[in-house]
Order: C-alpha cells, then sequence, then structure tokens
C-alpha cells in the first residue's frame, strides 16, 4: 500500500488544496493529510480542531483521505505513520523555490524520504489561504476559493453576512 502525506497548515482549506488531495486520492491507496503547527506563522485564524474540522468535511466523500494533526517536524510524522512519500503543491516558482529546499533537506536528514511536486491547476494557481483571509478580513466575496462548508466557518469569524 502506498501512503501519503500532504501536509500544511490550511488556515482555511481552500479549493486549490481540495484539488490536490483529490488528485493525490487517485493516485495512491492513501492521503493522510496532516494539520502541522508551523511555529513561523503567528495568529493563525483558525484553531487546529477547527482546521481539522472543516478539512473532514471537505474530504468526506474520500474514503482513502485521512485527516490528522502533528506537532512536530513532517519526516517525523512520516516515520509515525509510515509514510516516504510527500506531496506538495506548485502554484508558482517561488512556491517551486521555498518547497525545493524544503525536499532536500528533508532528504538530508531522512535519507528515505521523497517529496512529489504536483502542479496546481491554473484556475487555482492564484488562491492561497492567506488572500482568502485578506480578502475575508475586508469583506470581498470569497466562495469561488472556499468550500462551502469553509465559506460558512469564515462568515462566522469574520462576523460577515
Amino acid at each position: 500500500m502506498t501512503r501519503v502525506i500532504y501536509p500544511g497548515s490550511f488556515d482555511p482549506v481552500t479549493k486549490g488544496h481540495l484539488d490536490l488531495i483529490e488528485r493525490a486520492s487517485k493516485l495512491f491507496d492513501e492521503v493522510n493529510v496532516c494539520i502541522l503547527t508551523n511555529s513561523t506563522k503567528k495568529c493563525p485564524l483558525f484553531s487546529v480542531e477547527e482546521r481539522v474540522i472543516m478539512l473532514k468535511e471537505a474530504v468526506k466523500n474520500l474514503p482513502n483521505v485521512k485527516v490528522e494533526t502533528y506537532k512536530g517536524l513532517l519526516i517525523d510524522y512520516a516515520r509515525k505513520c509510515g509514510s516516504k512519500i510527500i506531496v506538495r503543491g506548485l502554484r508558482e516558482m517561488t512556491d517551486f523555490e521555498i518547497e525545493l529546499q524544503m525536499a532536500q533537506v528533508n532528504k538530508e536528514v531522512s535519507g528515505d524520504i521523497e517529496t512529489l511536486f504536483l502542479a496546481a491547476d491554473p484556475k487555482f494557481s492564484n488562491v492561497s489561504s492567506s488572500v482568502v483571509r485578506e480578502f475575508a478580513s475586508y469583506g470581498i466575496a470569497v466562495d469561488k476559493f472556499v468550500p462551502e462548508n469553509v465559506l460558512e466557518k469564515l462568515k462566522e469569524k469574520m462576523n460577515m453576512m
């Protein structure tokens, strides 16, 4: 069985994230979507628990997708869940530069863990959680960027109506 990890902060999960999760679920036996606690990202909009609930709801139609959380290094999580493959999405060249550096460091430290890159669908290449948070904070509609269940939570969080 081929198990892969798709890590991220998912604050909030976007349609771009979901596209990559769905595509990975068609390529691999099991996809572990791992919400990592990122020490470099301060003041998340949603708690880890809220993100888990939103992600589980958004992927409930994908039976081979599991949503978990992990505090610590991704390579330690990979060992814990028995995966040797990390899936990362690329929207643009700056994503590639950052992700390539991380993949090379993970490979250097772990030796046996590989990173596979999936190019974002062009219709989602401009979508990021930070753009969604920024637009939502100014009352700009984000329904084309996030699934319905996330849109409802954003409205509650931002007091948008």
